[in-house]
């Protein structure tokens, strides 16, 4: 049925309650259920992440790359379907689970929804395993390794295993078994484990037992042979297969079935009046329940035994729709061993040399070069080593009075956290806001954070019921009679392993005017302060989507006037319904509105009557796409933002975010040129359709390539002065 725009705007009320009706009758079909997904003028988030999997999938498939890039490729989107389990299942059995309400983009509810969402998922995991198998495994041979069965080893291979299984595996392998007498036992997160059926005789009746033997995580995925001509890997849960029989003496074994589970992983995190103590607990209580949360889903090995998973399916209660089965290979995120090994490092892709950020001056005192003029870095075509350089001066400098900064994500063995304890050491005042609730990193936040804090810096642990997502930092120094702060503000994390790869924008300044909104925002994220407006910050969960709308309105009102318009976003997700409904309202007015949109995107492009005059681009390649850049037209005085918020709710409502007005004239051309050459490219980039699906963009006929993930390495000042966007 056909549904005009007008009366998807009016009777948004009646045609959900009309879903819910139709949704829970256990008639509804896959067509009635993707029809109300296609009739929504909103993509589901959900299954726009999963799109976004596909198109990294796409890179794996690239003839271009090296099969050792490519099954790096593969080993990403395996990790990426992880996480999708973890948080976006997880969080949809958080209200299935506990019956609370909840209505997904598309229009349908949890229930109705969970099915869609799943078949889509099960369509990735089998394309992902269909590729591996047809388009990875045959060229495997031709570079030097293979991946084989312990049938593929020769006889004097075949007693290497034995021995390596019996001194190093047999010894920390735990047979659990599930009967009367013994409880379930808890199987551990993206673990895979066996389950083995065996039949005994007990007083003359058969016994039937199932017992589960999980693989340890702490050994290398493969045994590694070489060969004269090649390497051979033969993978650890082969091996133990092979040898299965040592740990049942006198058992006799009826099915041996591999399956790995995996867990839901969101953490929803409740308001705490006291922030030192109690929230910090709470943090890491919830980290602990991430070993026992809930099942959401289970990876099998083909001819797996029916009575484990008929077991499992009612322990953890699942259906059909949770279990996903493949053919032969589990676990892509295991083959780093085989594309980091040693002997394959000439093979894989190779960075070209980072370049230093226009104007910036190597061998002059960074001090002394901020003082007279701002730098744009943009990562990881620019060094980070100006701002570590910065850090690492200032905690040795005698005329730094303080630091402070935000930290969301650290790297191992991190040079910030280091020079961090060194000021402190120093005698400086050294105030971090760590975010404990960053996803993944929690663990490795409050080992950090605690070691700041026995040095004498000033830890908070964030914000109760807000996740501070900014990327700040301020130094301050004493020059002559006067104080100097030196400001950074970034798009990406002080984590100096990412930056080598994720694509990021930021600022280093000592103008006044940004001092001063930073050393507020500061004390707002510190301390208790609010204060009534900032000249060059746009902040969360204030005024973040009011001051974006209003952006977006003025637009609409300057094309209204037949005035120059335009808007240029570049994010990594779009998913905030009032954004999406300003935004759709522009394109109505005639604004050309152009969005480089690297994952989620929850808005329609190009519907007739709703967004004709909007563009939707992601770029996936090389580099992970994490600088945001928002650029409105302005009737020729372009406004240009950069900084840390997607739009998204979270971002509007549930993240401490900052987004940061470029004044200097010059960086203000690099970030517009930093978004000219995204819409450039035409090599690295898929183009969203109506229906939420996306295409490679091809080639049109004599068009010359332009890969943007080469073209920053030899961008030069000339042309960042000539760009323009409208």
């Amino acid at each position: 049925m056909e549904l005009s725009q007008h009366t998807m705007r009016t009777s948004d009320k009646d045609l959900l309650k009309s879903i819910e009706l139709k949704a829970s009758s256990k008639s509804i079909g896959k067509e009635k259920l993707n029809s109300v997904v296609e009739q929504s003028k909103y993509i589901s988030r959900d299954l726009s992440w999963l799109q976004f999997n596909f198109r990294v999938l796409e890179q794996a498939k690239s003839p271009e790359r090296s099969i050792f890039d490519r099954l790096r490729f593969l080993s990403i989107t395996a990790s990426n379907l992880d996480e999708f389990f973890m948080i976006r299942a997880g969080s949809l059995y958080n209200y299935l689970d506990y019956e609370k309400e909840r209505i997904d983009y598309s229009g349908l509810r949890a229930r109705p929804f969970k099915k869609v969402m799943f078949d889509a998922a099960q369509e990735f995991y089998e394309a992902q395993q269909h590729y591996f198998k047809k388009g990875l495994q045959p060229e495997f041979a031709k570079n030097g390794f293979r991946i084989v069965s312990v049938a593929d080893l020769e006889e004097h291979e075949v007693q290497e295993i034995k021995l390596y299984f019996l001194a190093t595996i047999y010894p920390m392998l735990t047979p659990m078994v599930y009967d009367n007498y013994r409880s379930f036992p808890l199987l551990m997160n993206k673990s895979m484990n066996f389950g083995v059926i065996t039949r005994s005789e007990e007083n003359g009746k058969e016994d039937r037992k199932l017992t589960f033997i999980q693989i340890p995580q702490n050994l290398p995925r493969f045994y590694e042979f070489d060969r004269d001509h090649e390497l051979v890997f033969v993978s650890i849960e082969d091996i133990i297969h092979l040898h299965i029989e040592k740990l049942f003496r006198n058992i006799h074994i009826l099915d041996v079935s591999l399956f790995r589970i995996t867990r839901n992983g969101d953490i929803t995190l409740e308001e705490s009046d006291d922030i030192e103590d109690d929230f910090l607990n709470e943090i890491k209580q919830k980290i602990k329940t991430r070993k026992s949360g809930r099942v959401v889903r289970i990876e099998v090995q083909k001819g797996y035994s029916e009575l484990m998973v008929k077991i499992l399916k009612k322990r953890w209660n699942l259906d059909e729709d949770n279990i996903f089965v493949v053919d032969k290979f589990l676990d892509f995120t295991g083959l780093g061993q085989i594309f980091n090994h040693e002997e394959f490092k000439d093979f894989s892709s190779r960075a070209p040399a980072q370049v230093p950020p226009i104007g910036y001056q190597p061998d002059v005192d960074i001090f002394e070069q901020l003082k007279h003029r701002d730098i744009l870095l943009h990562q990881p075509y620019n060094s980070f080593e100006p701002v570590l350089e910065l850090l690492e001066r200032a905690a040795e400098d005698p005329e730094v009075l303080a630091i402070k900064i935000t930290i969301y994500r650290l790297a191992k063995n991190s040079r910030i956290s280091a020079a961090l304890l060194r000021a402190a050491e120093n005698g400086k005042h050294v105030s971090v806001l760590f975010e404990l609730k960053a996803r993944f990193d929690e663990e490795n936040n409050i080992r950090e954070a605690e070691r700041l804090q026995k040095a004498g810096c000033f830890v908070i642990y964030g914000i109760s019921g807000l996740k501070t997502h900014t990327k700040m930092l301020m130094i301050v120094r004493k020059e002559d009679r006067q104080i100097i702060r030196y400001v950074h503000m970034s798009s990406g994390n002080y984590n100096e392993s990412t930056t080598k790869f994720y694509s990021d924008v930021s600022v280093l300044t000592t103008d006044e005017d940004y001092a001063h909104d930073v050393s507020e925002f500061f004390n707002v994220i510190t301390g208790h302060s609010h204060p009534h407006f900032y000249k060059n910050l746009i902040t969360s969960p204030r005024d973040m989507r009011k001051d974006l709308a209003s952006l977006i309105r003025k637009e609409a009102e300057n094309a209204q006037k037949g005035l120059p318009c335009g808007v240029v976003i570049k994010i990594n997700s779009l998913e905030d319904q009032q954004i999406i409904d300003e935004l759709y309202a522009a394109s109505q007015m005639g604004v050309p509105v152009k969005l480089i949109v690297r994952g989620i995107c929850c808005l329609r492009p190009q519907r007739v009557g709703l967004s004709e005059n909007i563009m939707v681009k992601s770029i996936v390649g090389d580099y992970l796409e994490h600088s945001r850049l928002y650029y409105f037209h302005n009737n020729n005085e372009p406004i240009v933002y950069g900084g840390s918020a997607d739009l998204m709710v979270r971002s509007f409502d549930r993240r401490i975010e900052s987004l940061f007005l470029l004044n200097d004239d010059f960086c203000r051309q690099q970030a517009t040129n930093i978004l000219e050459y995204n819409l450039r490219d035409n090599q690295n980039s898929f183009m969203m359709q109506e229906d939420g699906s996306y295409l490679k963009y091809e080639l049109q006929a004599d068009e010359p390539p332009f890969n943007v993930h080469k073209a920053f390495f030899s961008l030069q000042e000339e042309e960042v002065r000539q760009t323009k966007l409208f």
